[in-house]
């Protein structure tokens, strides 16, 4: 087997290995107190509700968030910069999109996204494989 076959297959691997994981993660995680499971699979806890604005799809929002894989692993965080981030809510992962259109400004929720409403199969860092369950404490702080 060559070199380019076998970083194929641990891909194959890992990835099949991360889906797994993930849907064992999310069918236990569904049945925690509070957790709220939508149609798309998407899950999410409501830590602290407000009852500002929502915003919509095409808007920029402004939010605190501290993304980790379901093994606690970090792989992203505006509150560990100590900078919120701002983006048009229609360009980022489509569990965001979704999820944060529910989300009142000032209220932070856990979100529990399936690999498809986030990157997919795609590995897109050390951190994040293919096929990988996120996690994010998000804290939705204004709609521009």
């Amino acid at each position: 087997m060559s070199i380019a076959d076998r970083l194929f297959q641990s891909k194959q691997d890992l990835s099949k290995k991360n889906l797994e994981e993930g849907a064992t993660f999310l069918e236990a995680n569904k049945a925690n107190e509070g957790v709220v499971s939508l149609e798309s699979g998407a899950q999410y806890l409501i830590i602290n509700d407000a009852q500002g604005a929502t915003p919509s799809a095409t808007d920029k929002v402004t939010c605190h968030y501290h993304g980790t894989l379901i093994n606690g692993t970090v792989f992203d965080s505006s509150v560990q910069r100590g900078q919120p981030a701002t983006f048009p809510l229609n360009m980022v992962i489509k569990g965001w999109t979704e999820v944060l259109q529910l989300m009142s400004v000032g209220s932070k929720w856990r979100l529990f996204l399936p690999a498809h409403l986030a990157y997919g199969d795609r590995h897109v860092s050390a951190e994040i494989g293919p096929n990988s369950t996120l996690i994010f404490e998000v804290e939705l702080l204004g709609i521009n």
